[in-house]
């Protein structure tokens, strides 16, 4: 039978199906023996055709019936309301391997006071019947079931068996008697392996169970039977994953003492189902990742969402986040060196080719989940479990790993909503960074030997436990430091000493938040996670999928009010160095992950004269300059944070004049250099306004049009916006094309209004990483939207009547 945890790795098995195709040969379909013609025979010989239509036809006029009375509701609606002599006449030419009749004498047994036993004997005669069938759909190449010969599930289902075992496992609830017997857990759990084998083998039957919100709440009652809890998560998991519309968990009856009475393990299990309840559903479809369809949307969408009131119910359950924190930094046994791994690691592959592995992992998830002491007994139990020590070590890990996963997902969702800060105080309370940081080596980012590893043909599999770990690790750091003060709980006692010694030369005081930083909450140990976290950076392969993941956490500690302790903290580690090895002399071709390095490469330079210099330092060649250039250019969607950072720095070290190191590095710095050719500037400013309009703004390039903004803001600040206007003028009419420069800059312009004067966290960060007041970006905006056409600073100005598109309205596609 099909047991629940299983599900857990196939996902992962499936992925690692390059390694078992090398030990393992598929069987060959057999194929029919054709005439000369290539016409299928009939096994007793030659049949005509005529013959064969019609036997068609008479068994697709009754399934036909079924099908129509599921629809309609009338006539036929179960294949048990057959005669019992036509389903066995045609049982045998149907290839229905008497389920029908199973099903039929198990509709006509099972009552509310019927006899359990003999209704369980029958459950299991049908389970034996599709189990087999469902574990090769999963573990092969998962065919459709057209691509079958009558499969069991399909006919299982057609003929009213998904709806008689729903029937069976609710009825108990449903009856008002008192002395209805009581089903035993192993008939639940084989009734609910029965569903969900016909979930993954039938198309539509998961579809049609998550219509039935009854029956999804009553699943929900389930799992608090430790006994059928695996069977029941699996099966709600694969519900929850076709539903149109989230649930809501406070409808779930008593939620907060069910999720209290879970152990760890099932705690952790539970999870992957409510990754899929407080996360908002992706809606799929390009054009609505556009900022006019996303605000479009906003309008209409009902607040708070589903999602959201789910965060909050989760919330509310005491002792939630701190069970989630102890789960996310459970320690795991170590390996005992790199040549038992490696050994363990052919043992995996060799357990892989025969599904044995399976085997094991299920039964091992079934003895934990079996645990219901408190946690410090259940891993007592877990590590002393006789079947646990037969595992290779390195499944052993992947084990941990993979309800991890769900974990820091849950976290990280839950640190991206509404209620962001109480989430940060209590992970901050319960110690979740140190937990990590103590987990970083040994688990996190453990070494794998480059010659066995997990994936060769795919590395960037979602579905890799490994991968999906570590990348969740990321995601939950980038989230934890995004613009918040706990940032600074990424380092350790010394590495805090050490940015209060970088404020203490440069004569600036400490920032707020790293005063205000309780020290007792900071990584231990020699290292903070930031920076292992770097060093793991460094070391890194040049075209290693993790190194956008990496840039990003990174520069999520730099994002908000520029810090100089910070940049000087993170360039004397090197992080400069390495990224402009990366972008000039690696050879990386990863568009994500070049952009990645742009980004984070202006939050480490923004202001800082030591970072121009260094960045001078290293690129010390006109060609290394060309190259460095060559890639800013090659996508300015990419690299548009930085050339903002250029922009802003320049204008900045220009005011700083008495200053003799800024005047130094001014004269020296090629880059700076650079920018300061009005051209030059003017260039970058014709492409940003170019590559993007209203229709096509998203998420990710909306950051061209706030560049722009800068670039003109300060023009303006120096009295030079007429002049910069002038020239965007100029260049429409030199590319014979006037008008549709300032008219598309005009309509940006308007959304930009329509866009951030509504949106107060947008807005913050504006203001943050320019350091210019938003008030000014208000006003220069509502200036160059002026309809005055005498004034000089009004883009309407500069456009001729004949080429005037100013009044079309923005959102018009």
């Amino acid at each position: 039978m099909l047991q629940a945890s299983r599900r857990q790795y196939f996902a992962c098995v499936r992925c690692l199906g390059e390694l078992i195709e090398e030990k393992k040969k598929k069987k060959k379909k057999k194929k029919k023996k054709c005439n000369v013609r290539g016409k299928p025979m009939a096994a007793n010989g030659q049949q005509s055709s005529r013959t064969q239509t019609r036997r068609r036809n008479r068994n697709k006029n009754v399934l036909h019936k079924i099908k129509n009375g599921h629809i309609t509701g009338l006539g036929m609606t179960r294949g048990t309301q057959i005669p019992v002599a036509l389903l066995e006449e045609r049982d045998k030419r149907a290839r229905w391997q008497g389920i029908p009749l199973l099903l039929k004498r198990l509709h006509e047994s099972s009552h509310t006071h019927s006899d359990l036993t003999k209704t369980h004997n029958m459950v299991k005669e049908l389970s034996s019947l599709l189990s087999m069938e469902a574990m090769s759909f999963v573990t092969e190449d998962r065919k459709t079931p057209q691509e079958s010969v009558s499969p069991n599930t399909y006919t299982f289902d057609l003929f009213g068996g998904v709806d008689l075992f729903v029937e069976i496992l609710m009825r108990p609830t449903l009856s008002a008697q008192r002395d209805v017997p009581i089903m035993s857990d192993d008939l639940i759990k084989d009734c609910l392996s029965v569903l969900y084998n016909c979930c993954i083998c039938t198309e539509g039957v998961t579809k049609s169970l998550a219509a039935r919100d009854d029956f999804v709440m009553f699943l929900f009652t389930l799992m608090s039977n430790k006994k059928t809890f695996l069977q029941t998560a699996t099966l709600i998991e694969d519900i929850m994953g076709v539903k149109k519309e989230v649930i809501r968990l406070e409808d779930i009856p008593n939620l907060a003492s069910l999720v209290q009475s879970f152990n760890q393990q099932q705690l952790a299990n539970f999870c992957r189902i409510l990754s899929v309840t407080i996360s908002e559903p992706d809606v799929g479809v390009d054009d609505k990742h556009t900022l006019l369809a996303r605000n479009s949307q906003q309008k209409v969408t009902v607040s708070p969402s589903r999602a959201e009131s789910n965060q909050v119910a989760l919330l509310n359950i005491p002792g939630f986040i701190e069970r989630l924190c102890k789960l996310a930094t459970r320690k795991v046994s170590e390996a005992s060196g790199t040549a038992a791994l490696l050994q363990e690691l052919e043992d995996w592959h060799s357990w892989l080719d025969n599904a044995l592995v399976l085997d094991a992992l299920m039964q091992m998830a079934i003895e934990e989940a079996e645990q219901s002491s408190t946690e410090s007994s259940d891993e007592g139990s877990l590590s002393s479990s006789p079947l646990r020590h037969t595992l290779p070590q390195s499944m052993k890990i992947v084990h941990e790993i993979m309800y991890k996963v769900e974990v820091l997902y849950v976290l990280c969702v839950l640190l991206m909503g509404r209620q962001r800060n109480q989430v940060h105080r209590m992970l901050a309370e319960f110690r979740l960074i140190p937990g990590l940081n103590n987990l970083f080596e040994k688990l996190i980012w453990r070494r794998q030997p480059s010659s066995h590893a997990l994936h060769r043909q795919n590395q960037n599999c979602d579905c890799s436990p490994e991968i999906s770990f570590k990348i969740q690790f990321l995601r939950l750091l980038q989230s934890f430091s995004d613009h918040h003060e706990n940032k600074y709980l990424l380092l350790n006692s010394q590495e805090l000493n050490e940015l209060s010694a970088i404020s203490l030369k440069a004569n600036i005081p400490e920032v707020e938040a790293l005063v205000n930083t309780d020290r007792n909450l900071v990584c231990d140990g020699k290292k903070g996670l930031l920076t292992r976290l770097i060093s793991v950076m460094k070391k890194e392969p040049v075209d290693s999928s993790f190194r956008f993941w990496q840039a990003r956490a990174v520069e999520s500690f730099l994002r908000g009010a520029t810090s100089y302790a910070d940049q000087i903290f993170l360039l004397k580690r090197g992080l400069l160095e390495h990224i402009l090895f990366c972008i000039i002399d690696s050879g990386c071709k990863s568009r994500d992950v070049l952009q990645s390095y742009f980004d984070l490469l202006g939050e480490l330079m923004k202001f800082n004269i030591d970072a121009f210099k260094r960045f001078n330092k290293y690129v010390n060649t006109e060609e290394k300059f060309q190259t460095f250039l060559g890639q800013i250019n090659s996508s300015l969607v990419d690299s548009n944070m930085l050339v903002r950072c250029i922009v802003l720095s320049l204008d900045r070290f220009e005011g700083q004049t008495e200053d003799v190191k800024v005047v130094e590095v001014l004269s020296e710095c090629r880059l700076l250099s650079y920018m300061a050719h009005v051209e030059n500037r003017l260039s970058f400013l014709f492409r940003l306004i170019s590559i993007i309009n209203v229709q096509t703004l998203t998420q990710e390039n909306v950051s061209c049009l706030n560049t722009s903004l800068v670039v003109l803001m300060l023009a303006r600040w120096r009295a030079k916006l007429p002049f910069y206007l002038n020239a965007l003028r100029q260049k429409e009419f030199v590319e014979k094309y006037p008008g549709y420069l300032l008219n598309n800059f005009h309509q940006l312009l308007r959304f930009w209004q329509h866009h951030y004067l509504n949106k107060d966290k947008d807005s913050t960060c504006l203001e943050n990483s320019s350091c210019i007041p938003f008030t000014y970006w208000k006003e220069t905006v509502t200036v160059l939207l002026s309809s005055d056409r005498s004034s000089l600073c009004a883009i309407a100005s500069y456009i001729d009547d004949a080429y005037r598109d100013l009044d079309r309205d923005f959102l018009e596609v």
